[in-house]
């Protein structure tokens, strides 16, 4: 019995000279960005996605992996920053946080209050 033919392991040469990985190769692209179409120019347009004028200004940040030691950081913009380690001081951490809501100075309009 024979064993069956393999090719050859080298480049194959295509009919016109060239080799396939010489075909592969991407070619370096000259000239200005285009856009979707041939002559449309590239703008950078606003996001399309509208808020309703809404923005987080405070955050309550909880890790209390099981087993282990809990911790929480409460952070606001008008510049509380507070943490706390163990599970007595997070819950009350948590409780001064929701607190924190009625008091905080970006939360509370401070118009019409009376001058003291």
């Amino acid at each position: 019995m024979t064993a069956p033919s393999r090719p050859p392991l080298k480049s194959i040469t295509s009919p016109n000279g060239m080799q396939h990985a010489d075909r592969a190769t991407p070619r370096t692209a000259v000239g200005e960005p285009k856009g979707v179409a041939e002559g449309v120019p590239i703008a950078i347009r606003p996001d399309p996605q509208q808020g309703d004028g809404r923005y987080p200004i405070a955050w309550l940040h909880i890790c209390a992996p099981r087993g282990a030691v809990p911790t929480a950081t409460s952070k606001c913009l008008c510049g509380r920053d507070r943490s706390a380690v163990g599970k007595a001081r997070v819950l009350a951490l948590i409780a001064d946080h929701e607190a924190h809501r009625d008091t905080c100075p970006l939360r509370t309009p401070q118009e019409g209050r009376t001058a003291a």
